[in-house]
């Protein structure tokens, strides 16, 4: 079994659509204004965005993307006007980890955790 897609929901799929195609992913199913897909620069997953008359409440949705360059990728979607709300950390988990929110409200975070992601040292066998 592999992951293939996950699907967020957003008011407003056109903004939304912008906001990550800023972050790098790339439109390739176009059924505006209520869905769209987009596929990750790297790799095979997809991440598509439906129109809702209402956002969930409580926690939601955190949606991750690795990037072995981290704080590179972070400078350069700044420039782009994207805001951080914690800019690039070690964590504990040994994992390093930039945070913001979509234009829905959407968790995201940016992170770098190589064989960690996986492997890490307390890993279950």
């Amino acid at each position: 079994m592999n992951l293939n897609q996950v699907t967020i929901p957003s008011l407003h799929v056109e903004n939304a659509t912008k906001f990550y195609q800023t972050l790098g992913l790339r439109l390739i199913v176009d059924a505006l204004p209520r869905y769209v897909r987009l596929e990750c620069p790297d790799g095979n997953a997809t991440l598509s965005i439906h129109q809702v008359d209402k956002l969930p409440t409580g926690h939601g949705i955190t949606i991750y993307f690795e990037d072995e360059n981290l704080d590179e990728l972070v400078k350069k979607l700044q420039e782009k006007g994207i805001i951080f709300t914690s800019k690039p950390k070690d964590q504990s988990w040994l994992w390093r980890e930039a945070y913001l929110k979509d234009l829905d409200g959407n968790a995201i975070i940016l992170y770098k955790a190589g064989e960690n992601r996986k492997n890490p040292p307390w890993r279950v066998s």
